[in-house]
């Protein structure tokens, strides 16, 4: 018995209420249907339908079987689409999103080579600094940082960015380097609403230790925000990425760099595994391994 064979036929005379529709469906005669079903009872040693002459219903085992049944054939074929998408070539169109200066430092290069190895690709990227609904925007993959919701999304982790407080030496010198959280009610602050809407900078404890601040700028450009801390107006909050460059540079300072939040992951996600698009899967087998190397 081809037992994948009579799970699908076992699961298609559920489906269809009857073995006359289920024969239909599957282009099979009547008398192998039954046969079919048959032998599948015997080499799982229950009943799974209770048949009469003129309905049939399920077991109680019947319906557990039936469930897992479905899963199972589900499998076999995301199996077989994988191994589809990895042998088709991409071509057309993808659409990608991504967190604006992450995308612009590390998603963009990336996204050049992956394009220089698949021409026959139209691809769009997005940079927001939102959460953007892939399905209803019609987005097929995109990179997120921070904790995820729970959601049908495939998630694969690439890295870990921390949210640093840092200013400019001019700053500093001026005003004095904060010690301990609680210092930054006595200095001047640039908010930047894209990483923190709220009035508050949050900081490692248990529970974490949240204090307000009262910004001097706020803004929803991260760019607007580094310009500011650079011209010594106040401190500001980022994601390590954000500035690591002028950290370098010793153009901003880190600050209670001992206080920090646990880091934030980063994520490449799409919409789910099932019948996932060869543009898709090829842009997250040559993304995620190169992500994670930046």
């Amino acid at each position: 018995m081809d037992k994948l064979r009579a799970m699908e036929v076992f699961v298609r005379i559920v489906d269809v209420g009857s073995l006359t529709a289920a024969a239909d469906a599957l282009d099979m005669s009547v008398p192998s249907v039954v046969r079919s079903l048959a032998a599948l009872e015997r080499a799982v040693g229950v009943r799974l339908m209770n048949r009469t002459t003129r309905r049939s219903s399920l077991s109680d085992e019947g319906r557990e079987y039936y469930e897992r049944c479905k899963r199972v054939l589900a499998e076999v074929e995301d199996a077989d689409a994988a191994l589809f998408a990895r042998r088709a070539e991409p071509k057309g169109r993808l659409r990608l999103t991504a967190p604006v200066m992450y995308g612009r430092l590390h998603v963009a290069p990336v996204l050049g080579e992956f394009m220089a190895k698949y021409p026959a690709l139209e691809v769009e990227l997005l940079l927001l600094d939102r959460v953007v609904d892939l399905v209803e925007e019609g987005i097929d993959a995109g990179l997120r940082i921070g904790q995820l919701p729970e959601s049908t999304l495939v998630a694969v982790p690439v890295g870990e960015t921390r949210r640093v407080i840092c200013a400019a030496p001019s700053y500093l010198k001026r005003a004095g380097t904060p010690e301990v959280p609680a210092d930054l009610t006595a200095h001047a602050t640039i908010a930047f609403t894209g990483l923190t809407p709220a009035s508050e900078w949050s900081f490692a404890g248990k529970p974490s230790v949240r204090i307000p601040i009262h910004p001097t700028l706020r803004t929803n450009q991260f760019d607007v925000a580094i310009d500011a801390c650079l011209r010594g107006l106040g401190l500001g909050q980022f994601l390590c990425y954000q500035v690591n460059t002028l950290l370098e540079a010793g153009k901003l300072k880190r600050v209670l760099g001992v206080f920090e939040p646990a880091p934030s992951p980063i994520h490449v996600v799409y919409p789910h595994a099932r019948l996932l698009s060869p543009n898709v899967r090829a842009f997250v087998d040559f993304a995620v391994a190169r992500l994670r190397a930046r």
